[in-house]
């Protein structure tokens, strides 16, 4: 088990060139990962919740035999704003089987989509989700499931959740976190991260709203992403250097305020190389800041 004030960086799922190498099976991706030097890994159940008890638990012994923090991600599709009650009950099991399953894992974090306005007025869909938020955490606990439900910040106009109204969620509830994914702020602001001031003002409203203790905390994803018009397009690589937002602008941000999440890295099939490079731009942005080379600004909220 790893301390619980250390930043941990992983990918989300598996490399291409982890297959590439003649891996078939995530449970092997633990040693693979950890001789990459990185310390997270985010299984995702995106498309639906079908991983048996046997394989979960698996990959729960690969992850523990290998110093690895594994974080799920549950269905994309869940929609705790839907006005139906069938719709909305649908959504909340999605998020106690995926709770069961990172038990059997062994992990604490779950990220979770809390859904879109689709045809009713955004705060009518703010109101339904936060009342499927309070369902859910109810449930759970009726169930002995305890999660941190990270809820994320989403790239498209339509979609619940700008850095906002997660922050606003996660104030009802400690086991809520927001999970901070800056691909997606950065297409939903037409590209608005592009300096080190930018990301500084994500992470001052985080402390403004929630206290530094819990923005410290936070769980992140990171990639670069094409957007357009509507927000979101695709995430890309860090090869991809036309694309933004960089980790450069974060990495001394958060050595500078004692930040310890969970990064886990959504590049486009380089997910594990990309989340080493983000490792070591984060150790090089440390070394700066303990040799006195970059001056630490106090935090807003000390």
């Amino acid at each position: 088990m790893r301390p619980q004030n250390q930043i941990l960086f992983g990918p989300s799922g598996n490399s291409d060139s982890f297959y590439a190498q003649g891996n078939k099976h995530t449970w092997q991706a633990f040693s693979w990962i950890r001789e990459r030097g990185l310390s997270a890994f985010e299984y995702s159940f995106g498309r639906g919740v079908s991983l048996s008890q046997e394989t979960a638990e698996l990959i729960g012994r690969h992850a523990a035999d290998n110093g690895i923090s594994v974080s799920a991600h549950a269905p994309y599709y869940i929609n705790l704003a839907a006005a139906e009650q069938e719709k909305l009950e649908k959504g909340i099991s999605y998020i106690l089987e995926t709770a069961l399953r990172l038990r059997w894992m062994g992990g604490q974090r779950m990220v979770v989509h809390v859904g879109s306005a689709m045809k009713m007025q955004r705060q009518e869909a703010l109101e339904n989700c936060a009342r499927g938020l309070d369902m859910a955490l109810e449930r759970l606990s009726e169930a002995g499931l305890s999660p941190q439900l990270c809820i994320e910040t989403m790239g498209k106009p339509g979609q619940i959740g700008d850095l906002d109204e997660i922050l606003q969620f996660c104030k009802r509830d400690a086991r809520l976190t927001p999970c901070v994914d800056f691909a997606h702020l950065h297409a939903l602001g037409g590209g608005c991260l592009n300096q080190p001031s930018d990301f500084a003002r994500v992470l001052d409203q985080m402390e403004e709203v929630l206290g530094t203790e819990r923005a410290r905390n936070i769980h992140i994803h990171f990639s670069t992403v094409e957007f357009g018009e509507k927000g979101e397009k695709k995430h890309m690589t860090f090869a991809d250097t036309m694309y933004g937002p960089r980790f450069e602008h974060l990495a001394l941000l958060l050595a500078q305020r004692r930040y310890t999440p969970h990064i886990i890295c959504e590049s486009r099939g380089t997910m594990a190389e990309d989340a080493r490079t983000m490792r070591d731009i984060y150790e090089a942005a440390v070394r700066d800041v303990s040799s006195g080379k970059q001056e630490i600004p106090p935090s807003p909220a000390e």
